[in-house]
Formats: C-alpha cells, sequence, structure tokens
C-alpha cells in the first residue's frame, strides 16, 4: 500500500476513536465511530485476496447495521428526552443502544461475525481488529454503564463467557481461538460493567495487553493453524516459553496478570451476592482453560517429526521488541493493591 495512503488510513483511524471517546453527543459519537469503521475496511483489503475481501465485507455489513441501530435509538432518545447528552437516556433507548454497542465488539450472541471476520485477515490487521477498534464502543459502553439493564448485562456477559468458552474447543486456527478468546474476555468486562465500571476498564486494558502480546508472539512465529505451532519450538525456544506463558496469563491462571481481573470481578460479584452467577462464570471459564492448554501442549510438548538425515529449521533471526508487553502480561498480580487505590 501506498505510505501516504497507509498514514492518512491511521490517522482517520486514530481520529474516528478519538471523536467517538471525547464526546458526549450522540451524533458524533456515531460520527465517530463511522469513520473509524470506513477507516478499517481499506486496511482489511490491502492485501488482494478473496477471503480478505470476503472478511470485509462481513465486517462493513454487520458494522452498518449496529451503526444504522445506533443512530435509530439515539435519534429516538432525542425525541423522548429533549437532548443528544449521553447521561440522558430513557429506558427504551438505553436497550437499543446497549444493543447497538453490544454488535459492533462482538459481544454474544451478536459475535457471529467476529471469527469469520478475524480468520480472513493477516496477523497484524487482526490485532487492530481485536484491540484498537474494541477502544471506542468499549468507552461509550463504560460511559453509559450507570444506566443499562443490569439483567440484560448479566446475561450478555454470561452468555460471552459460555459461547467463548465452547465454541473456542474444536478450533484448529489459531485466529479463530483468539477471536472466541476475545468474546469469552468481552463477557467478563460486561458482567462487571454495571456493578463496578472501573473493574471492566481495569480488564479492558489488560486484555489489550496480553492480546497485543500474543498476536505479536504469532505473528514473527509466524503461524496460522495449531499444527504449525509444533515447529516453533526448534527456531525459537525463548519466543516459545514466553508464548506458552503468556497463554497460561490470558487463561486466567494464578501468579500470572490474567488472573488479576477474573479474581477481581469474581470478588466484586460476591459482594452483591450473585454467587451463582459467579459460580458458572467460573466454570465457563474452565472450557477457555482447555483449549489454551491444548495450544500450550502442542507448543511446549510436541515436537514435529524430524528425521536424522533432515536439516534442522533456521533459527529466527527478528529482533523482539515487546519485551515490555511481555514482562506486563505475565507479572502485573503482585501490583495488585497498587492498581486498586488507583481506581
Amino acid at each position: 500500500m501506498n505510505p501516504y495512503a497507509l498514514s492518512i488510513i491511521l490517522f482517520s483511524l486514530a481520529s474516528g476513536t478519538v471523536i467517538a471517546m471525547s464526546s458526549y453527543h450522540w451524533l458524533i459519537i456515531w460520527v465517530g465511530l463511522e469513520i473509524n469503521t470506513l477507516a478499517m475496511i481499506p486496511l482489511m483489503v490491502k492485501t488482494p485476496h478473496p477471503r480478505a475481501v470476503e472478511s470485509a465485507t462481513k465486517y462493513f455489513l454487520t458494522q452498518a447495521a449496529a451503526s444504522a441501530l445506533l443512530l435509530f435509538s439515539s435519534t429516538m432518545n432525542a425525541w423522548l428526552t429533549g437532548t443528544w447528552t449521553i447521561l440522558e437516556t430513557s429506558e427504551t433507548s438505553t436497550i437499543l443502544l446497549t444493543t447497538a454497542i453490544a454488535i459492533k465488539l462482538g459481544i454474544a450472541p451478536f459475535h457471529l461475525w467476529l471469527p469469520e471476520v478475524l480468520q480472513g485477515l493477516p496477523i497484524l490487521t487482526g490485532l487492530i481488529l481485536s484491540t484498537w477498534q474494541k477502544l471506542a464502543p468499549m468507552t461509550v459502553f463504560i460511559q453509559i454503564s450507570p444506566l443499562t439493564n443490569l439483567y440484560l448485562i448479566l446475561v450478555l456477559g454470561l452468555t460471552s463467557i459460555m459461547i467463548g468458552g465452547w465454541n473456542g474447543i474444536n478450533q484448529t486456527q489459531t485466529r479463530k481461538i483468539l477471536a472466541y478468546s476475545s468474546i469469552a474476555h468481552l463477557g467478563w468486562m460486561t458482567s462487571s460493567m454495571k456493578l463496578y465500571p472501573q473493574l471492566s476498564t481495569l480488564n479492558f486494558y489488560l486484555y489489550i495487553l496480553m492480546t497485543s502480546t500474543l498476536f505479536l508472539a504469532l505473528y514473527h512465529m509466524n503461524t496460522k493453524n495449531m499444527s504449525e505451532l509444533a515447529n516453533s519450538w526448534p527456531k525459537s525456544p525463548t519466543l516459545t516459553s514466553l508464548t506458552l506463558l503468556s497463554l497460561l496469563s490470558l487463561s486466567g491462571l494464578p501468579p500470572l496478570t490474567g488472573f488479576m481481573p477474573k479474581w477481581l470481578i469474581t470478588q466484586e460479584m460476591i459482594k452483591h451476592n450473585l454467587y451463582i452467577l459467579a459460580a458458572i462464570m467460573l466454570l465457563s471459564t474452565l472450557l477457555s482453560l482447555f483449549f489454551y492448554l491444548r495450544l500450550t501442549y502442542i507448543l511446549s510438548l510436541t515436537l514435529s517429526p524430524n528425521l536424522s538425515f533432515s536439516p534442522l529449521p533456521w533459527m529466527m533471526t527478528k529482533k523482539y521488541t515487546y519485551e515490555l508487553l511481555t514482562v506486563s502480561s505475565l507479572l502485573l498480580l503482585p501490583l495488585t493493591p497498587l492498581i486498586l487505590s488507583q481506581l
């Protein structure tokens, strides 16, 4: 892609996100989200491939439907309340707005577009879709969280956690596994949205941190499915070991960073006497843990067939520039008291 065109696209992507995150007017928020969506389409199709075009088409149609619902619900809210302010919404408008944002984020049961779209994209474009593209909708979601319906939020969160775990079990493509992992993590963020919005913000930041680490590791290892992961250990043992730990952190195992948000959200639900819901969420997380452990098993305990007369694969010579991301995605749990004091 032409570097000038790429710089304009990236600037539009950043400006659309900033406009949507910094506005309190529903119409301006809609404009920011539209700029964000339209800037993402050229990044998806910069590699001329039918699968990329299919993913871009699916993404555009889904986001257009969500934007239309967002514009309709905000217009109806302006008609009912007489204002476009984000902090004054009627009950009916809030339900529709929550649904529109859930479609944009890929929260279950509006998740069907996310795995298919992510599967057809290059790994770095998929990283942008899984992290940066969720900044603006999640910010709007957190801002309207005090006005949302608690039961709707809890149902959306629990459904996302269960579907993200169940559907990720039988996947062999790493990008689809990451997509269902994203759906499950969005379920945890949504579940605490009404009870403690600051915990959802913390969970979202940690999700971006851990997901970026894993996407970059898979990019450097050049792996697209689970069978290719078995070839990673002879090429780069250090990177493979860090990827293994990043997978365990993303699954939420202590004493890694990913355990922190699940621990704090479960504690908050117990404070609100939601014992059964917390138990179901924790049991559903075991489903996600299964496919994370399967990936770590293939990375660490499975080696590809290598006959005695076949040459060893070339060692990786790339410079890894995300050591800070890796350390943060693994070792932030001891800083939990300090982080909580800042919320």
